[in-house]
């Protein structure tokens, strides 16, 4: 058994963890009631411009088609011309349970799978550190990333990696690009997402309420082509808002867990303490004992 200095010792670093963990929790806290304020007042404006692109896309433009959206009357198998992007949305930081290894389990499975029906060049943009090092280390084609975006999303932070992917969509390279993020639904409950960003389904578009008829200004495409980009961009900013909100909850759970299993371990180390010192109190009244009854003798 260990003695009781080495146990005094375990119980005192326990207890400093235990005020780590206990002030990350706090602080995690408070950043998660900021994130899901942020990550609520960006879902109106996404709304309203996916109704927008929507209403577009039903639209009888027999004289453009923009090539963001899906075009009805083709099936094109993901990966049949040997492009895929994937824009994959992680944390800079950890101490967040599993958020993490679930997107990222979850990537990698598509992304064999991708490889499985023959995809040449799959293409990766990293919104996030964790994910940016897991990439670097699978040996994967990252062509872009954004990390160390702090606790407030800002899209001139977006723009320039996305850009890339956006581009090489539009020019005929890829596909078809998605995106993989952390949607959050309450404090306790995060969903790992992996979705198809591009081209615009009707699943993504939804349909629209009703026909609008449009007069543009200057002309068609040059609407067309800002209201879609602007669209997508809103999207990733979404989603990168929405793990923001997630990361800081995840966080939240895992600090206040490893807290209250400091204090289960602080608790067992003072009863193994307790103990030792009983054995030793009762030793040394055994031995006191002894030697009475000695010189009695």
């Amino acid at each position: 058994m260990a003695s009781g200095k080495e146990i005094r010792t375990k119980i005192k670093s326990v207890q400093n963890t235990k005020k780590i963990t206990k002030a990350m929790e706090m602080v995690a806290a408070s950043k998660m009631r900021r994130a899901q304020e942020r990550m609520r007042a960006a879902r109106p404006y996404t709304e309203k411009i996916r109704r927008l692109a929507a209403h577009l896309a039903a639209a009888n433009l027999s004289d453009y088609r923009h090539p963001f959206l899906a075009r009805p009357s083709t099936t094109t198998t993901p990966g049949a011309t040997g492009g895929m992007g994937l824009i994959l949305v992680t944390t800079d930081k950890g101490l967040c349970g599993g958020l993490n290894t679930n997107i990222l389990r979850i990537v990698l499975n598509e992304m064999r799978q991708w490889e499985s029906r023959g995809a040449k060049d799959i293409r990766v943009s990293c919104m996030g550190g964790k994910g940016l090092g897991f990439m670097q280390r699978m040996g994967a084609n990252v062509i872009s990333n954004a990390t160390h975006l702090g606790d407030t999303p800002h899209l001139d932070a977006l723009i320039g990696p996305i850009k890339l992917m956006i581009d090489a969509f539009q020019a005929g390279e890829l596909d078809a690009v998605y995106i993989a993020y952390t949607r959050f639904v309450n404090t306790m409950k995060q969903e790992s997402v992996f979705e198809q960003l591009l081209p615009l389904t009707s699943d993504r578009l939804g349909t629209p309420d009703g026909h609008w008829d449009y007069l543009y200004e200057p002309e068609a495409k040059v609407v067309i082509d800002d209201l879609l980009r602007r669209y997508v961009e809103a999207l990733i900013y979404q989603s990168v808002a929405e793990n923001m909100a997630s990361e800081q909850s995840a966080r939240m759970v895992a600090m206040k867990s490893a807290t209250d299993n400091a204090g289960t371990v602080i608790k067992e180390l003072q009863l193994i303490y307790n103990k030792a010192r009983q054995a030793s109190i009762t030793k040394e009244i055994s031995e006191i004992v002894g030697g009475a009854a000695a010189i009695a003798g």
